[in-house]
């Protein structure tokens, strides 16, 4: 049976604004590796999946070791390996098959037994939803929590800066004074992510109002725990939370997110800083309610 949580009774959306400095926040490999662009419009892009990896990552630092906080999708992870721990720790369930690399319960009450086993063990799976069915069948989970691509609010101009390197790393290439390589940043954007937040879907998953406290404190820490000399400087600069009074919600979202205007300032000709640009949040709609988390 999962562990009990105060249940989740309201939606919520939100929209987070972060930015990166002389940095690259999420490279393309089709592209080599360049930052991602809409290639339209000339703004940058971060994906989603980009997002929840940084989350996930958080969440590993923050909560590891914690009941229910374990990450399912990690690097290195053997994830049908970790399905099996689910019919190990479920031992009186009746197998419709049994192999060495497929498994999967006879009764369907059986099959949501295992799937509220993952759902219980593993933060990421009760907040994305997964799909656990390659072979060790575990179920496949719709998740509660879900993320928007990132958008740059101003088109990017992405660089590519030539280093140099002292070392080599063969012997052949002892005599060579210097090594050349290269690294494509932004020099500055201003990114905004929206998401989405749906109590009946958190219900099925057990997804309950400290899973929803973690997730606030991710977003607002992932970056401070995300460093590297690639990426920049990254900072969360702004999460809004839009709170409906109701499991449904009060308003749609895309009315909701319309409420947050971000623009250059006038007098900016090119933005380099959160501060070139001014935030304006409209009023909430009755049975709404909105917090700056940031």
């Amino acid at each position: 049976m999962m562990n009990s949580k105060t249940a989740l009774t309201k939606r919520y959306e939100f929209v987070l604004l972060f930015d990166v400095e002389n940095g690259n926040p999420n490279g393309d490999p089709d592209a080599g590796n360049l930052p991602r662009l809409d290639a339209e419009t000339g703004c940058g892009l971060v994906t989603d999946v980009c997002m929840k990896r940084k989350v996930r990552n958080y969440i590993e630092i923050a909560k590891g070791g914690e009941p229910s906080f374990d990450i399912y999708v990690k690097e290195a992870a053997i994830l049908n390996n970790l399905n099996k721990e689910a019919f190990l720790n479920n031992p009186d369930i009746e197998l419709k098959e049994n192999k060495a690399d497929k498994m999967e319960a006879k009764k369907k009450e059986d099959q949501q037994t295992l799937t509220r086993w993952m759902c219980d063990k593993y933060f990421d799976i009760r907040t994305f939803g997964a799909v656990m069915t390659t072979g060790v069948n575990c179920g496949q989970v719709r998740g509660p929590v879900q993320f928007s691509f990132s958008k740059s609010i101003d088109p990017i101009s992405p660089q590519e800066i030539t280093i140099t390197r002292m070392a080599v790393t063969n012997e052949r290439d002892a005599e060579k004074e210097r090594t050349m390589g290269r690294k494509s940043i932004v020099p500055y954007g201003l990114y905004r992510m929206e998401g989405f937040i749906s109590a009946p879907l958190a219900n099925q998953t057990n997804f309950g109002e400290e899973d929803l406290e973690v997730l606030w404190s991710a977003l607002v820490n992932m970056f401070d725990h995300d460093r590297s000399a690639s990426r920049g400087k990254m900072a969360a600069q702004k999460l809004i939370v839009f709170e409906h009074a109701s499991p449904l919600g009060n308003a749609p979202a895309h009315k909701l997110f319309n409420l947050v205007k971000v623009e250059r300032k006038p007098h900016i000709d090119i933005a380099r800083s959160f501060d070139d640009y001014d935030v304006w949040i409209g009023e909430a709609p009755q049975g709404v309610t909105i917090e700056e988390k940031v």
